[in-house]
This record gives C-alpha cells, sequence and structure tokens, in this order.
C-alpha cells in the first residue's frame, strides 16, 4: 500500500508544482497540535484527517501490527461513545469515514458537507482525549484483526510473497515487519498493550491535523481551538534522528507459492530525501525510475516487454519519501520459456547500459514532463490534497516540497543519474526473490 500512496504522491507533487495551489495556512496550537488549512472552495465539502506519528517502524519484537490493533480500537468505546455511535454519527450526517495505517503513521478522516466541521473535530478530539477499551470488545476485534490478514496475506499468494520479500529488503529495520503484524503476535495482544500504546504515542504534540474544503483560516482555526485547544501537551517519546543505513550485503529468497505465473522481485535499499546526503540524490533516483517506468516509451517497456520479449510485464519504482531510508525496487514476470535468472540478468543489464551511459537529455525532458501532467485529475480532489498535505508533514517534510519539484527534476543531470544507478543500484544493496508456481499437488514442478 505505501509503494502506490507514494507513487501518487510523487505524481500529484509533480502536478502541483504545474498550477498554483490553493491558499494553505500553517499553524500550531499551544498544546503542539500542528494544523494544516488548505482552502478549496470549488465544491461545499471538508475533509479532515487527523495523523498520528507511530505505525509499524515504531513497534517493537513481539508488538509487530499493535498500530493496526490500535487503529481498529478507535471506533469502539471512548468516554462517551458506545460501539456503533461514531460510525452512526458519521451515516446520520451524511459523511464518510476510515482510518489507515502504515509503516510510518496511523491516520483518519471524516468526509462531510463543509457545516460539519464542528462534528468532525469534536469525534477526533473525542478519540484523541478519551479512548476507553472494554476487554469483550477487544477480544472480538483481536479475531477480526487475524482474519483481514488471512483474507489480504496468508490467503493471497501475490501478497504473501511481497511481504516475505519486505523482511528481506530493509533487515534489521521496523520495514521488515508486515504492517498487520505476524500472526503470532496479533494472537497474543492484550487490551493493555493497545491502552499502553495509545498512551505513548497518541498526543496533541504527535499528531497533525489537517483540514481541506470549503472552510477559511478564521472558521478553522476557531473550531480547532474549541474542541482540540485544551487538551494536555503530552510529551512524545525521543525517536532517533534517521541517517542513512549502511549496506547490509546482497539477500536472496526462493519461494514456491500457489501463484498463477512465476515473479521475480528486486529492491536495493537507497536513500531518501531525509537520509539522502545531498537532496539532489532523491530526484536523480526519481528520474532513474522514470527512465526505466516512466510509461509505454520507457526503457523497461521498450526493451524487454515489447522489444526481447522476456517479460510479459515489468516495472520500477522509487520509494523515496520516508522517515527512514528509501527503496527502489523493480518486479517482474517472465514471458513463457523465459527463466527468472535470464529476466534478473535482463533487468541488471539495462542498469548496467545506465551506469555507464548517461540517459540523453531529451530522455530526462521527456520523463520529466510526463511526471508532471501524469497526474492531473489528483489536484481536483480534496481528499488528494489532503493526504499530501498530511503524509509530507508527519514524515517530517515540508509540505511546500511541490512548489519546487518541476525545477530540481530540470536540475537533474543525465550525469547524475547515471551516478545515482552506479552508486545506489548495487550488489551489497540488493535483495531478490524469486517466486515460482506450485502444481495442483502442492510441490514445484
Amino acid at each position: 500500500m505505501r509503494l502506490f500512496l507514494m507513487l501518487s504522491l510523487l505524481c500529484a507533487t509533480a502536478a502541483q508544482a504545474a498550477t498554483a495551489p490553493p491558499p494553505t495556512h500553517d499553524f500550531t496550537l499551544d498544546n503542539g497540535l500542528r494544523v494544516l488549512v488548505r482552502e478549496d472552495h470549488r465544491a461545499p465539502v471538508v475533509t479532515v484527517m487527523l495523523w498520528y506519528k507511530v505505525g509499524s517502524i515504531d513497534e517493537p519484537a513481539g508488538r509487530t501490527g499493535l498500530s493496526h490493533m490500535l487503529e481498529h480500537m478507535m471506533f469502539k468505546n471512548t468516554r462517551h461513545l458506545t460501539p456503533g455511535d461514531y460510525s452512526a454519527l458519521v451515516s446520520r450526517f451524511g459523511g464518510q469515514t476510515n482510518a489507515f495505517t502504515s509503516y510510518e503513521y496511523t491516520g483518519y478522516y471524516q468526509q462531510y458537507d463543509a457545516s460539519r466541521l464542528p462534528l468532525a473535530l469534536e469525534l477526533e478530539a473525542e478519540r484523541l482525549a478519551n479512548l476507553e477499551i472494554d476487554a469483550e470488545e477487544f477480544s472480538r476485534e483481536v479475531q477480526v484483526v487475524l482474519e483481514e490478514r488471512r483474507q489480504r496475506t496468508d490467503d493471497n499468494p501475490s501478497a504473501l510473497a511481497w511481504e516475505r520479500f519486505a523482511a528481506i529488503l530493509r533487515p534489521g529495520t521496523g520495514y521488515a515487519h508486515p504492517v498487520i503484524g505476524w500472526q503470532r503476535d496479533i494472537e497474543q495482544y492484550t487490551p493493555q498493550q493497545a491502552m499502553a500504546w495509545y498512551q505513548e504515542w497518541y498526543s496533541p504534540a504527535n499528531a497533525v491535523l489537517v483540514i481541506a474544503g470549503d472552510v477559511t483560516l478564521e472558521q478553522a482555526r476557531a473550531q480547532t481551538e474549541r474542541f482540540f485547544a485544551a487538551l494536555p501537551a503530552d510529551p512524545v517519546p525521543d525517536r532517533p534522528t534517521p541517517r542513512q543505513a549502511p549496506a547490509a550485503g546482497e539477500r536472496r529468497l526462493s519461494l514456491s507459492l500457489p501463484v498463477q505465473v512465476p515473479s521475480l522481485y528486486m529492491g536495493w535499499n537507497v536513500p531518501s530525501l531525509a537520509t539522502a546526503d545531498n537532496a539532489a540524490d532523491y530526484y536523480a533516483l526519481m528520474m532513474l525510475a522514470g527512465v526505466l517506468d516512466g510509461g509505454y516509451s520507457a526503457r523497461i517497456e521498450s526493451n524487454l516487454v515489447r522489444g526481447r520479449q522476456l517479460a510479459t510485464g515489468a516495472g520500477a519504482q522509487y520509494g523515496g519519501l520516508a522517515r527512514e531510508d528509501g527503496v527502489f525496487i523493480m518486479t517482474a514476470s517472465p514471458a513463457p520459456g523465459v527463466s527468472l535468472a535470464a529476466l534478473e540478468a535482463a533487468l541488471e543489464q539495462e542498469l548496467d547500459t545506465l551506469r555507464t551511459t548517461p540517459p540523453s537529455a531529451e530522455e530526462l525532458k521527456r520523463v520529466r514532463a510526463q511526471m508532471l501532467s501524469s497526474s492531473v485529475f489528483e489536484q481536483d480532489s480534496v481528499f488528494g490534497q489532503a493526504m499530501e498535505l498530511g503524509y509530507l508533514t508527519i514524515i517530517g517534510q515540508d509540505w511546500r516540497l511541490a512548489d519546487q519539484l518541476d525545477q530540481r527534476l530540470a536540475d537533474v543531470t543525465p550525469q547524475q543519474v547515471s551516478d545515482a544507478a552506479k552508486r545506489f543500484l548495487t550488489r551489497d544493496r540488493r535483495a531478490v526473490a524469486e517466486v515460482r508456481p506450485l502444481n495442483q499437488e502442492g510441490t514445484q514442478p
């Protein structure tokens, strides 16, 4: 999920660079709650998101997935709401609500017509200050989460393959365990653990409130102060400063799963914008991913899928917006008769070409133009704007990042793209997973 989100955000920020964004306001309450307000008066709707800077990378061994488990409980009991009240209120007033947990954050959102802004803020403030965890409700919800894990991962061979690949992609970090948690950990959760997690991380100073839509700064500030200003300024635990991790050495994994076709995963632990020694590396890696997989004219599609017909599908992505290091991923499925080893060699050959011969300036110009135009529709979505503001802020980046993206991409030289491939996509940073189908008897053919 995270990779798709980052890709979407990259597109969104690129598109936003082409047009001036609506007015955005940024202020912080005395208790530490940071508030971003995006005015978009095209329609009488409002989106409210409350993001907490806590996700699966913060979880210790034995408690993986606890952030996600707590997310479920945030729709249950509070001091003034019983299970079902929250959803009933949102539904009664025509709203929509849900939540999301990822490696680096947990977020909650509501969408209404603009007149319901006070309701949305009151509900979020209630959950932030007054959560109560009932033991029986908790036990039932553990079974819900276990079923969710079975449906989304354990009974989904592709998801299971990705989970096992991710476990070796950035070993020794919080990114190596699944956001939903390992099954053995979920089965042992206790209500006390969830409440302790809530008390440790859910505080105004560890949250970002985003309000986007048909709302003015004056309205947003008045209502935010009304519902959140009196909440105590609880301390937030210290976190280490993000630093670039040393190369972990090559890791390889061979899997036999009930998939229909074989597949290949290749990934490199690389710097993110947060950990890069030079921000130019982040933009060079973005362009590198675009050269390889920037649409129908990109090299992987042109050379390996349509050209040499070695793959039925293949792609490359750079996840460089993160609280810690990023990842560069290549995935592919071989054409019939092509081995995974041959496909891996062909992908490495494409990288070797870039390591030794920089792309042309014209090629980079095309990639940049595609990034800037690929997601214009994102800007029509108030929800998408709120996601961008919240995500960039919660991972410690400036939400104005979009304003400089066009120029930063234009500054990337062909030699920098080549150097990025040479410096970062090295064997000692690489993890490879080969996935082969089981036959009907459950054995590898």
